[in-house]
């Protein structure tokens, strides 16, 4: 009897034991355990980091409700020995084992990069620094290094011309270089056969039409207009003529700000002063859309030189083919921002 009751007490104990190691157990892998303010957040994990480096962030964000319970588990997995870098998505009230999963494998999550309305090297690099684990510095360096932009195909004035407006996916940790690489990839492939055929059709290259298109960006925001004011610049490369596009100008001053272009702004010396230079300037002065590239492409056929503001039609311009028509169109414009004490 005696024995029977020594068994069933250990039967008692070790049961108690097992069920409370199952208990445990099942609370340290499957439990709630990521606390975050919001309903998600981001854990980003610099290249090279340790795990105390991933320990550290995760306590100073407060991430962690349960801290020994990540930590028995992430030694348990073997994720303790390397982590890897990247920028990790976490849900709040997600438990132990998914979230180490999800950071043993590697699998981070993508940033949806969207970039527009840039007109500045130095202002891409800047947005691109925010965005990524590399700096702005990094992403500079790369745009001027001249033996690197020959793998691309292009130069320092041109390199603008690689950044197509779209929506992308990127991983956090790319480095300045492979970012590069991947927007030369994403430009090669814009330039189909059927773009590259209509480029050449208004006897223009790729990087040319782009440069093109960033003028016509900053003359016209109005869709239905974009194929003709490209069309007068074609038709003044066509002739000889200076482009005199006054965005050029801002651009070379510095100054976007300008509505009205003075004869000290047209005798500034830079390459991207149309009314000093003929031909393109060595680079584009902005982003240009998609839609204005491929309005760019497809160019209204017209004979006409000029194009000045309308100031019965807002927002729109008159097509002049003469000299002395454009003069009496531009008076019109001047004597109105005149009225409105425009300077």
């Amino acid at each position: 009897m005696k024995n029977i009751n020594i068994k069933a007490g250990l039967i008692i104990f070790f049961t108690i034991i097992f069920t409370t190691f199952i208990f445990y157990g099942y609370q340290v892998f499957f439990s709630p355990n990521i606390l975050l303010d919001k309903q998600d957040s981001y854990l980003f994990i610099p290249t090279g980091s340790t795990f105390e480096n991933v320990k550290d962030s995760l306590e100073k964000n407060s991430m962690l409700h349960d801290r020994l319970s990540f930590m028995f588990l992430s030694k348990l997995t073997g994720y303790t020995k390397k982590p890897k870098p990247g920028r990790y998505l976490l849900v709040s009230g997600d438990n132990n084992w998914n979230t180490i999963r999800k950071l043993y494998s590697g699998r981070q999550d993508p940033v949806k990069l969207t970039f527009n309305n840039i007109r500045l090297k130095k202002e891409f690099a800047q947005k691109m620094g925010e965005k990524f684990e590399f700096t702005e510095t990094d992403l500079l360096e790369k745009m001027q290094d001249k033996k690197f932009l020959t793998s691309l195909n292009t130069d320092s004035s041109k390199v603008m011309c690689l950044f197509i407006p779209n929506t992308y996916e990127l991983y956090w940790n790319i480095s300045a270089e492979d970012f590069l690489n991947k927007m030369y990839h994403y430009y090669d492939k814009f330039w189909t056969e059927a773009r590259k055929d209509k480029a050449k059709k208004i006897g223009l290259t790729e990087q040319q039409t782009y440069i093109l298109a960033s003028i016509v960006e900053e003359e016209t925001k109005q869709a239905d207009e974009i194929s003709a004011v490209a069309r007068v610049y074609i038709n003044r490369l066509n002739c000889g003529m200076k482009l005199q596009a006054d965005p050029t100008v801002r651009f070379a001053v510095g100054d976007f700000s300008l509505r009205r272009i003075y004869s000290g702004h047209l005798a500034v010396n830079s390459p991207y002063n149309t009314y000093k230079y003929s031909g393109l300037p060595p680079g584009p002065i902005c982003l240009p859309t998609i839609r204005t590239i491929d309005s760019t492409l497809a160019a209204s056929e017209h004979a006409y030189l000029f194009f000045c503001v309308d100031i019965s039609k807002p927002g729109y311009h008159k097509f002049t083919k003469t000299f002395g028509e454009h003069v009496g169109v531009a008076n019109q414009y001047r004597l109105n921002l005149n009225k409105r004490k425009i300077k």
